[in-house]
């Protein structure tokens, strides 16, 4: 008895540890960074920027052979400009679609202004929209670039971050391409088509026309280039920083610090590189948002991330430099591309990948190890979503569904549960017969169980099946983006975040914000109730250890769930609920008593005294009342 009580109390303690610790490195400095992130990017919309390098050129390295430096690593400085200055430095043709608005550099014919029509910093309808891409010269530059390559050795003009092209239009719209040409002199005319869907996603047209007398060799290549290190949340169950499906290397994920951890690609510059890929993506991802270029899916590419020291912050980027094309005199070679600069809706990522063929597009969605969960359970939320027009409710649902599939299952755990109660006397006896023998004690038991048909870890099937549920939905929660600023009733205005409400300012009535340890609103405290009471559904523990362990565990909890989205606490109280009702139909069921109202009383009621609940025997005929002392 004694080992099993300590066993009960290690896992107990453990459970408790695991999940405090994730509050304390992970729940409370989500909120003060999504806090400060939000701060940051509101400043930025009008905030003079650090001095950022100038003008990137293309990438100097053919495949197969090591990169000199990161695209763009020679640099010359420019002055700090505001967003505004930035963007007007050069001249531009605008871009509106019904997800994004921005514009398209004619310098370089670089795509480094977007903005996301809708979505906003905060919940707040009047918060500034999000801006994903942002020119060089200003604050967070930020962009994309296509171009070509010369071989080694060749002295070819080719167009570069300072080259001005010539537009035929001065709107890109779904409806309307934008035609780009430029010639350099030398017999070689450059035509670039860019054309955009209804969402996020360019196609790139490079083409080269020789007009010259002998043949010319190039390289296509896109790139995503990132100056300076963004804010990132820092958590282990979301990816931020580089990512890439590069065909057979399969998905390669990297943070900024690991990106800067590499090997030296040159001096100054750390990173890696894949070669001879076919298929798949390579860019840069937040947690919501991602730039991304895309290469044919049919010929072979050399992928890479890497990262260098521009003046006094490093600069990121992701690239693919596709296979030499050699263009003959009179001849035409073209390179066709994609670039994805928006928000990670799952419809739309899904249609890319299904629509363009992109190799695992999916994945630009961090679903994690339980992808087989993850995803499904996210599609069954969204189609109960479109139907009633809430998320909260649809978690409402999806939760009484998953009740009635393990109904079984629980069905069987809890009338096993009331068998052991039934043979507790024996099993009591068992122990003292073989206190000394815990083989022949075990033995005993075993026997028992089967003689009984009872299943001893029957009861832990419920708790096991709910924990890839509740990971999967938190998951769904924490990088979903049609979750973000997701609202259900009342004060809840975003799923995705903690429950606003805080006891320790009497839920707002009090002037003063409590330090985020201290963060305990109203969803988690009706959490912690449903767990109070389903545990006093069950006969209180002989065992006093495990006694003040079940009944604490309800305020760690309460306490601990306080900084999870708001969601996964409504989730999980609900689910509370439904297990107690689920619970009293079994138990009566099966004719075993339900203790919660006998419980209530024990803890709220009078007890009785010592002497009343024992009364001393009598003392025997002859000896004084004190005869045992000695």
């Amino acid at each position: 008895m004694k080992q099993d009580n300590r066993n009960l109390l290690l896992a107990i303690v453990l459970s408790v540890v695991v999940l405090f610790g994730w509050q304390y490195f992970y729940g409370v400095p989500q909120m003060e960074k999504q806090k400060q992130i939000a701060q940051q990017n509101q400043q930025t919309q009008t905030q003079t920027g650090a001095p950022v390098p100038g003008a990137a050129p293309a990438p100097t390295a053919a495949p197969g052979q090591p990169a000199s430096s990161v695209p763009g690593a020679a640099p010359t400085t420019q002055v700090a400009m505001t967003r505004d200055q930035a963007l007007a430095a050069s001249p531009r043709v605008r871009i509106d679609t019904p997800k994004i608005i921005g514009s398209i550099s004619l310098t370089g014919a670089r795509i480094d202004d977007i903005s996301l029509k809708g979505f906003r910093e905060t919940v707040d309808p009047n918060s500034p929209i999000i801006v994903l891409l942002s020119p060089l010269g200003g604050p967070n530059g930020y962009y994309s670039d296509f171009g070509w390559v010369a071989a080694p050795g060749t002295d070819v003009a080719l167009p570069n971050a300072s080259t001005v092209w010539t537009a035929d239009a001065q709107v890109l719209t779904p409806a309307k391409p934008l035609n780009l040409t430029w010639d350099n002199g030398q017999g070689l005319l450059f035509r670039r088509v860019v054309t955009i869907d209804d969402n996020a996603m360019f196609s790139v047209r490079d083409e080269v026309e020789n007009k010259g007398a002998g043949p010319v060799t190039l390289f296509p290549y896109a790139q995503v280039v990132r100056h300076g290190r963004p804010p990132t949340l820092g958590y282990y169950v979301l990816h931020e920083g580089l990512i890439g499906v590069l065909g057979e290397h399969g998905l390669q994920e990297f943070t900024y610090d690991h990106v800067d951890k590499e090997p030296l690609l040159a001096p100054g510059t750390n990173g890696r590189v894949w070669k001879d890929a076919v298929g798949g993506f390579i860019g840069i991802t937040d947690k919501y948002w991602a730039a991304t270029v895309v290469p044919d899916q049919s010929r072979k590419y050399e992928g890479r991330f890497s990262s260098v020291q521009t003046g006094s912050q490093r600069t990121y980027q992701a690239d693919f430099l596709a296979e030499a094309v050699t263009v003959a005199p009179g001849a035409n070679a073209v390179s066709n591309a994609h670039l994805f600069a928006g928000a990670k809706e799952v419809a739309a990522i899904n249609g890319y990948e299904k629509n363009l063929g992109i190799k695992r597009f999916d994945l630009m969605i961090d679903w994690g190890w339980f992808y087989f969960i993850t995803k499904p359970m996210f599609f069954l939320l969204d189609w109960i979503f479109k139907h009633v027009g809430n998320f909260g409710i649809a978690i409402l649902i999806v939760t009484l569904i998953l009740k009635g599939v393990f109904f079984p299952l629980a069905s069987k755990s809890y009338a096993s549960m009331a068998k052991m109660k039934a043979v507790q006397p024996e099993m009591m006896a068992i122990r003292e017969r073989y206190a000394d023998d815990k083989m022949k004690q075990q033995q005993a038991l075993m026997e028992l169980y089967k003689s009984q048909k009872i299943n001893p870890l029957a009861g832990c099937w419920p708790v096991l099946v709910q924990i890839p549920v509740f990971f999967a939905l938190y998951k769904i929660l924490f990088i979903t983006i049609e979750m973000r600023h997701a609202p259900f009733f009342g004060w809840i205005r975003d799923l995705a975040a903690p429950d606003p409400t805080n006891l320790f300012n009497l839920f707002g009535l009090l002037p003063f914000t409590p330090p985020s340890m201290l963060h305990l609103g109203l969803w988690p405290i009706i959490m912690g109730i449903t767990m109070f009471v389903q545990m006093k559904m069950n006969p209180e523990p002989p065992d006093p250890i495990q006694k003040m362990m079940f009944t604490w565990m309800p305020v760690f909890f309460t306490f601990l769930l306080g900084s999870f989205p708001a969601g996964l606490v409504i989730y999980w109280s609900w689910n509370n609920l439904l297990s107690v009702m689920q619970q009293g139909y079994i138990m009566r069921k099966h004719g075993v008593k339900i203790e919660l109202f006998d419980n209530l009383k024990g803890m709220f009621g009078k007890k009785a005294t010592p002497a009343a609940a024992s009364p001393s025997p009598a003392p025997a005929p002859g000896k004084p009342a004190n005869s045992n002392k000695k």
